[in-house]
């Protein structure tokens, strides 16, 4: 793209974020992928689901995430049921706000993408591939949302206590954005000090399996405690330095989240920094939501980062077995000052000696 064609497109103003999916029983995401980094190069916050995907599952992300949009592939048939069953869903939940976007090439015949159209969902075409480019498709989905949830409404101290989900994820978009009136976030604080809700910190380098193991802890609280835990799950994603879009992508690794006694919201940095501002107040609205646990998953670190430590109770550590020389240990800031060390993929070859080394 030219640099005259990439100022002519839309610069969002907010914080825009996108939910992205395949359709269910739809194993076609090369398309959505596609998309989905387009998105994060015009500055788009995208929290990907993967492919076969349900419209239960997409509305769930989508409120919990609080997001702007909701982008769909469908290319396996049944997407003018899938579509209009989402919006449907979507305004059940009082999140009709939300813009629902799709597309599945020539699967979805002229007269289907009118009916779509009609029932709120913004179907492109191939004609508009050609007429708009790829660029041109996603910013015309950037643009129309690029708006600021917290006109749509604010969450009330009320509805936040009651740990309703849609005011729990409210409630942290202002935190983020410093939209919280003194009054409402005086009560949170005050709320979230009377309770003493533990929180883990798991962090660890990239790649070395944190959201998975996540996934795995609840899960296993969830069996051994009958599911009476209410957990609140906060995965943090670095921002993109060129563009300020981000790829919030610990969902897609999340299989333990049915049901209403699990939370997950995806931040991202939106800096320099490890965490993103506001953190301390966006762990005192879960705390005040009612949550039993909180888990607080960092992005990928270096060496000598050790930010998770100062926000949790229990700080656990994931490595690989492969970290190179004995030495390098000593370099791991974490190392000492984690609670807990977790070797990951223990089944790849130097385990035992990482063990021992760790140890």
């Amino acid at each position: 793209m030219s640099d005259a064609a990439k100022r002519d497109l839309h610069q969002p103003s907010h914080h825009v974020r996108l939910v992205t999916a395949s359709s269910l029983f739809d194993g076609h995401d090369a398309s959505i992928n596609i998309m989905r980094r387009i998105m994060q190069t015009q500055g788009a916050e995208v929290i990907h689901l993967g492919h076969n995907r349900s419209v239960q599952e997409v509305v769930d992300a989508a409120i919990e995430e609080d997001v702007q949009g909701v982008a769909v592939s469908s290319y396996q048939g049944g997407h003018v049921e899938y579509f209009e069953y989402l919006v449907q869903l979507l305004k059940e939940n009082g999140a009709g706000h939300i813009r629902v976007v799709g597309g599945g090439g020539g699967v979805i015949v002229p007269d289907e993408v009118a009916r779509l159209r009609e029932s709120g969902v913004t179907i492109f075409s191939p004609e508009d591939g050609q007429r708009l480019g790829l660029a041109g498709m996603i910013n015309r989905v950037v643009a129309d949302c690029d708006f600021d949830p917290w006109e749509i409404g604010s969450p009330s101290l009320e509805a936040l206590l009651a740990g309703d989900r849609s005011a729990v994820a409210r409630a942290i978009t202002g935190a983020q954005e410093g939209e919280l009136d003194e009054a409402t976030l005086t009560g949170i604080r005050e709320a979230a000090g009377r309770r003493r809700v533990p929180v883990l910190g798991i962090t660890g380098t990239g790649g070395s399996g944190k959201s998975s193991l996540t996934d795995e802890i609840v899960r296993r609280l969830r069996l051994d405690q009958q599911d009476k835990l209410r957990v609140a799950v906060l995965a943090i994603d670095p921002t993109r330095s060129r563009g300020g879009g981000a790829l919030l992508g610990d969902r897609i690794r999340m299989s333990s989240l049915d049901g209403d006694r699990v939370f997950f919201r995806s931040l991202a940095t939106r800096g320099e920094s490890q965490v993103p501002a506001h953190l301390d107040d966006v762990l005192s609205v879960v705390k005040a939501a009612g949550f039993d646990l909180v888990i607080l998953e960092t992005p990928g670190i270096g060496q000598g980062d050790a930010a998770v430590v100062r926000y949790s109770d229990i700080s656990l550590y994931v490595m690989t077995p492969e970290f190179g020389a004995s030495s390098q240990l000593e370099k791991i800031d974490m190392l000492d000052q984690a609670d807990v060390v977790a070797i990951n993929k223990f089944e790849r070859r130097g385990a035992e000696d990482a063990l021992r080394d760790v140890g």
